[in-house]
């Protein structure tokens, strides 16, 4: 079977969505049209880079392009490392790679469908209320 010209993946957490693009390249990783090695914190270049360093040298033969919208920065990250991991996947069709990422860590295939708890009336948040005095 031939291999895709171009694959689209995508990945959610919390109000965060990335889109990523796996096309034959030369290994180049960008993330909003940074190269990787320049987005910072460190932390959340190395969320990113996870799924790149689980599948190993067989990334190096691609170019990857993530445009993450919405969210902070966490959330971004683990969007974005969901993109790159699904697109990977698809890209290298392997079953063995996608159990490794299951055992691994489910949220690298499946979106995270946690939400933030709404605010509610009484309180400043969804679970911080106002004191109440009986006398």
């Amino acid at each position: 079977m031939k291999s895709p010209q171009i694959v689209l993946a995508t990945g959610k957490r919390k109000t965060a969505i990335a889109r990523a693009t796996v096309r034959k390249g030369v290994g180049a990783v960008r993330v909003n049209d940074r190269p990787l090695e320049l987005v910072e914190p460190e932390l959340v270049r190395q969320k990113i880079q996870e799924p790149l360093l689980m599948v190993g040298d067989r990334s190096r033969t691609l170019d990857i392009s993530v445009n993450v919208t919405g969210g902070g920065i966490v959330g971004q990250a683990s969007a974005a490392r969901t993109a790159v991991a699904r697109g990977l996947l698809t890209w290298l069709k392997d079953d063995q790679l996608k159990e490794m990422f299951r055992r691994y860590d489910r949220s690298l295939l499946v979106n995270d469908p946690r939400r933030k708890l709404p605010k509610r009336p009484g309180g400043r948040g969804a679970r911080k209320r106002r004191q109440k005095s009986y006398r």
